[in-house]
């Protein structure tokens, strides 16, 4: 184990971030560079080892976090590369998206702050890439069998890179023009530079990966077509439509979904555009909905130089520490400063927007809401709490609804839906459709990056067993797995 009074002699420390007033000014991670690694052996060292780690159930993965810990703590990074890469395809993405459900199941957190086990992730993965340590992984052999995924978010890439390496001949769909789904044109800059999912892609194709951009199954190519041509197919197509916000004055322009606006700061930092169409330069930005997109919002227009910028929230403010409802070790709702948040804008918890007012030309310029409050468990409304505030530029982030189905790729496979809008699948993540499964969002609904790399390495073994019939594949999950996590 690592060092048995590690969690004794050592506090908790985390990744530094770079000084506000110079991250803003540019769209580089916000980590002071290197910061880490001179303390990450002390911070791996208050792993405690435990009897039963409740971390592992923490992470839907079953990453083997002190193992890993372990390794990192004697420095042995060649060991703790293996370790880590044992469950996780891409722990550089995890290790720096993930809000870490691990660390709220670490036993030490019962009475202690929890091990650094997001940073310490992280570390090796980087320290790995940078020794040159990260080769790809080819086939000894080809089954002769091929297999389509359909796009190339984290649920793809798994299963991509799983069936690759189980020997089938794999080819990526993605209807983007570059490869990286959410990772590449959801993700801001400033969470994680994009260079990480290239160097993953370069590594894919050198096992054999192929990779298809700009084409959207469904539209630019029949689903069904496609299934005639592949052995197997995989959805990982994510649960893409967002929830709306049906107030009168919806339809003023300024008026944004967070994916129509995030995505094109992106393309800013690929070189497509100068300046992005939609862009907070100068504007007061309003961003609807308090969780993690909301927060890329709130970081991105401070970076494009927002005049102000403030965030809602229907729901309440959550506190600071667990509640009586979400004891150790399930994952809590806490209240959360991120990044963002350092550096600027004001948040409101307990408001609902009753309606948009805009100028004569139709361009959005106040944003009208109201204190709600819950009574017997319904949100009402109180009475004279209405107010504006400037707004000229919304963007909503209130979640994901489901799968996108108007593209006709869900009616061409004639897939059965659930009942919450999410594609039906089985224990081994094959849909109502023989040779078609389904991983990710667009079968789970709206969840976390660990989720999308556990149902793709599921699915992958899924299809590896109904191409061969049998795998040695490990699947970590099942469907209705839900674990200690959300």
């Amino acid at each position: 184990m690592a060092d048995p009074k590690g969690f004794l002699n050592h506090g908790r420390e985390v990744a530094r971030t770079r000084p506000v007033e110079e991250r803003v000014k540019d769209w580089n991670e916000v980590y002071v560079p290197g910061s880490l690694l001179p303390i990450i052996s002390k911070q791996a060292s208050r792993c405690m080892d435990c009897g039963i780690p409740f971390c592992h159930n923490g992470c839907p993965l079953g990453n083997l976090i002190p193992e890993w810990n372990d390794y990192a703590y004697r420095e042995d990074w060649s060991a703790a590369l293996e370790r880590l890469h044992a469950t996780n395809n891409f722990p550089e993405f995890t290790g720096r998206l993930c809000p870490a459900p691990c660390e709220s199941a670490c036993v030490l957190g019962i009475n202690q702050p929890a091990v650094t086990i997001k940073n310490v992730e992280v570390s090796i993965i980087d320290k790995a890439w940078d020794s040159g340590d990260v080769a790809p992984q080819a086939p000894e052999r080809l089954s002769g069998k091929t297999v389509a995924v359909i796009g190339s978010g984290p649920a793809g890439l798994a299963a991509a890179q799983q069936l690759t390496r189980a020997g089938h001949t794999v080819a990526v769909y993605e209807r983007a023009d570059r490869i990286g789904g959410l990772l590449r044109y959801g993700i801001p800059e400033f969470k994680m530079e994009k260079r990480h999912i290239n160097r993953r892609i370069e590594q894919m194709r050198a096992e054999g990966t192929r990779f298809r951009t700009g084409i959207e199954i469904g539209r630019d190519l029949k689903a069904t077509d496609l299934r005639k041509r592949y052995d197997a197919v995989v959805i990982a197509a994510g649960s893409t439509v967002s929830r709306d916000l049906p107030v009168p004055g919806r339809e003023l322009n300024g008026i944004h979904f967070a994916m129509e606006y995030l995505p094109l700061a992106n393309k800013v930092q690929e070189g497509d555009y100068v300046t992005p169409p939609i862009t907070a330069e100068g504007k007061h930005v309003v961003v609807i909905g308090g969780g993690d997109t909301g927060a890329d919002c709130v970081g991105t227009a401070h970076r494009q130089g927002a005049a102000s910028v403030t965030q809602l929230e229907i729901m309440p403010q959550p506190g600071e520490e667990r509640n009586p409802g979400q004891p150790w070790p399930t994952f809590p709702m806490l209240y959360k400063v991120t990044s963002a948040h350092e550096e600027g804008g004001e948040r409101m918890y307990s408001v609902s927007t009753t309606h948009f007012e805009g100028d004569e030309d139709g361009n959005v310029q106040w944003l009208h809401l109201v204190e709600v409050e819950f009574v017997d468990g319904k949100l009402n409304q109180k009475p004279g709490t209405e107010r504006k505030i400037p707004a000229q530029l919304v963007t909503l982030a209130m979640g994901f609804t489901g799968i996108d189905q108007e593209n006709g790729m869900v009616s061409q496979f004639g897939l059965d839906l659930d009942e919450r809008g999410n594609v039906a699948r089985d224990g081994d993540f094959q849909t109502s459709v023989p040779g078609v499964f389904v991983a990710g969002d667009a079968g789970r609904g709206q969840s976390l990056i660990v989720w999308a790399i556990a149902e793709g390495r599921s699915a992958a073994r899924g299809v590896d067993r109904f191409l061969t019939g049998a795998s040695d594949l490990p699947a970590p999950i099942r469907p209705t797995d839900r674990a200690l996590a959300v």
